[in-house]
């Protein structure tokens, strides 16, 4: 079994852009067995210096996002004196961005965006769509800019949430075996609605997975019932020609966000 690796995200902020910056790089891949260790809030040597240690014992490669430029230049130069490979996310973007712009940045960690009414959409749009997930209220389907329907396991709360970020109120349904529409979705505009699928062997292997981690002994019958699920699905599909369908199997969350964004825009301008 190969040794995990690991990938030490350094901020004097909470580090969730850097970390996020490195994950979707993972994404490229698959077969890497890294484990990441975020260290938060580090705005001094004293606090960087032991972190930096562990990072050079564990051969570990260092993610960093530091304004203070007296703590990247000490960051950088125990980089070297250590042997870390490292790489600095903010500091070439600062670099390049007060060259271009002729001015001096502030130079202050964890610098927030002004609140806006934009911020308050946003805010609202997270909440509605907590509100609606898993179809928890059909009378929200009516109020939602997005209504996401397909089987269980098919990420549909993950996509709701990445595009409620973007501003957008979004429900979601779980198609059951048997188990008919909800007379709300008769009143929610075809444009709005979008369905998501997935490859027979990956719900499969998904719910064997699931299943593993419940501790549950692993049945046969699994893949029969998930191509039945599929068939029953893709009948409610048939019948709704005018939902667009995104097979999600091989993409990503935040690709399959961006799809049905681009779905929702054509239907608007057609």
């Amino acid at each position: 079994m190969p040794e995990i690796r690991y990938i030490d995200v350094l901020s004097d902020s909470t580090g969730e852009t850097a970390e996020r910056v490195i994950r979707a790089a993972l994404l490229q891949f698959p077969m890497g067995d890294v484990e990441l260790r975020r260290h938060a809030r580090v705005r001094t040597k004293e606090r960087a210096e032991p972190i930096l240690r562990q990072v050079a014992a564990d051969s570990a490669l260092l993610v960093f996002s530091v304004v203070s430029p007296e703590l990247s230049s000490f960051i950088h130069m125990q980089t070297v004196e250590l042997g870390i490979e490292a790489i600095d996310v903010i500091g070439g973007v600062i670099g390049k961005l007060e060259s271009f712009l002729g001015d001096q940045p502030v130079q202050r960690p964890g610098t927030l965006l002004p609140l806006s009414a934009e911020y308050f959409r946003r805010i609202e749009a997270v909440e509605f769509t907590v509100r609606s997930d898993a179809g928890r209220d059909p009378q929200n389907f009516v109020k939602a800019d997005i209504v996401i329907v397909g089987l269980p396991r098919t990420s549909k709360t993950p996509v709701a949430m990445v595009l409620a970020q973007r501003g957008l109120k979004v429900a979601n349904y779980a198609l059951r075996a048997g188990k008919p529409l909800p007379a709300e979705f008769e009143a929610v505009a075809p444009g709005r609605i979008v369905a998501l699928t997935i490859d027979v062997d990956r719900l499969t292997e998904m719910r064997e997975e699931q299943l593993r981690r419940l501790g549950m002994p692993s049945d046969t019958r699994i893949r029969v019932h998930v191509e039945r699920e599929i068939l029953e699905a893709e009948a409610v599909f048939a019948a709704h020609a005018t939902w667009p369908i995104v097979n999600m199997t091989a993409r990503t969350v935040e690709e399959t966000a961006g799809i049905i964004v681009e779905l929702m825009s054509g239907s608007k301008e057609s």
